[in-house]
């Protein structure tokens, strides 16, 4: 489990990927799996925990963050070979190292930051695997195995029926987040509202929000620890959540629902997918509509709100919704048979022919064999070789073929840095795997 760096899992305060990605990992090993989380040295879990980032570099400006970025996602990769599956939430930089390897990744598309890294995700599509939070937030240029929505844990949220009459702004403080809007619903209503959440950009801050703070009815409470947030969430009479952009999910919007308190938000991204409109809370389109919905509040069941994120954003839920994706890619991965050279997986297996891939591990070879019932055609993938045929020896790169007759002696040896992967094609009265007469083998198989 590949966590960010920026926070620590889980985060201390603010940190939403790596909240999801502490809840799945301790979800997990509940389950019985066995899970290597790398994360900062300050993190916390159940599983095993491997650390070169020793604290978050979020919390250290002295720390260059390319730098520990670089180590904590090679250790990960470099120990591949451990590992099944390599679960990726640490957004594209990831995937450059993904076909150096063969453990199977798949990346959580957490959020896009812009259309500029949409290059990286097109080269590794089809050649890893994703996963989209909503399904509001797929993009058209890649394919996804699945759509998980985050869950949160229900029980730490504190159920209020009885809410006192603040509004509550809960978020980075960011023109995205729109805390300016929500501070422009508080005015319209004459409501208090209180503002929680780390200053994402300053000048904005300065601008747009300081201005209008007076402690009594605009309040900046700070950056929140969790406690104290899900005290604020409890007793709040509403959330506002008047994003300016597509966002991805909101898990402070589940959170807030889980305590009972309905959220007013602005119909963007994945809002309609978690918010019931006119039942756990209303979707609007501008702050006047935020508005109205404030003087609307009373219809709406805080109970009904905590049930439907029981219903659907348990961790449960979404532990066994990755459990599922991580099965179909073993089943998709999967290989045939593993030899001391590499592995193969057969394609296709019809009376008289069979097709396979083969992979031999950098400085691997297959026996010097040759076959009595059975001609075969190998067509290079990727990597480089050395076949040896009837005494010759030919090199062969990415799109070379060779032709090997019946009864032909012949060899092929992985002499690149990277994985040999060739396609085989046999054709034959026979092409059972037995067919094989060893002349000589490094692996003391003859």
């Amino acid at each position: 489990m590949l966590s960010p760096i920026a926070w620590s899992t889980p985060p201390k305060k603010y940190g939403p990927w790596e909240s999801i990605v502490s809840l799945l990992t301790e979800g997990l090993v509940k389950r019985g799996i066995d899970v290597t989380l790398f994360a900062t040295a300050d993190s916390h879990t159940a599983a095993k925990l491997h650390a070169v980032c020793p604290r978050p570099y979020e919390e250290d400006k002295d720390m260059i963050r390319k730098v520990y970025e670089g180590l904590h996602i090679s250790e990960v990769f470099e120990r591949a070979k451990e590992f099944d599956i390599i679960h990726n939430h640490f957004d594209y930089l990831p995937l450059t190292y993904s076909t150096l390897v063969d453990t199977p990744v798949v990346t959580t598309i957490h959020g896009i930051s812009s259309r500029k890294i949409l290059p990286v995700y097109k080269k590794y599509n089809n050649r890893t695997f994703y996963v989209s939070i909503s399904d509001a937030y797929r993009c058209n240029d890649l394919d996804y195995i699945a759509t998980v929505r985050h869950g949160i844990d229900i029980e730490s949220f504190y159920f209020n029926e009885k809410p006192q009459d603040y509004l509550l702004f809960l978020s980075r403080l960011h023109k995205d987040k729109g805390v300016r809007e929500a501070i422009e619903v508080a005015k319209k209503t004459g409501r208090r509202l209180r503002i929680a959440g780390f200053i994402a950009d300053q000048a904005y801050f300065e601008k747009e929000v300081q201005p209008y703070l007076d402690n009594e009815q605009i309040i900046y409470e700070g950056h929140v620890d969790p406690e104290f947030k899900k005290e604020l969430l409890s007793n709040a009479y509403a959330l506002l959540h008047m994003i300016n952009y597509e966002e991805a999910f909101g898990i402070g919007i589940v959170e807030a629902m889980a305590s009972g308190t309905p959220v007013i938000a602005i119909n963007r991204g994945a809002m309609p997918e978690l918010i019931r409109d006119g039942e756990t809370g209303f979707l609007v389109n501008s702050v006047d509509e935020a508005a109205e919905a404030v003087q609307k509040l009373g219809s709406i069941s805080r109970k009904k709100c905590r049930e439907n994120v029981e219903k659907r954003f348990s961790v449960d839920r979404m532990v066994d919704d990755y459990i599922k994706v991580y099965e179909t890619i073993l089943e998709k991965c999967k290989r045939e048979e593993e030899r001391p050279w590499g592995f193969y997986e057969v394609f296709m297996h019809k009376p008289g022919y069979k097709v396979k891939s083969l992979t031999v591990f950098p400085q691997g070879e297959i026996s010097l064999q040759r076959h009595s019932h059975r001609s075969e055609h190998w067509y290079v993938i990727s990597g480089e070789g050395l076949v040896t045929k009837n005494g010759s020896e030919i090199r062969v790169l990415p799109g070379d073929s060779v032709d090997l007759p019946v009864n032909k002696v012949h060899r092929i040896k992985n002499i690149g840095s990277q994985n040999l992967v060739f396609i085989e094609i046999a054709q034959g009265d026979y092409i059972g795997e037995d067919d094989i007469e060893r002349l000589e083998d490094k692996y003391g198989r003859v």
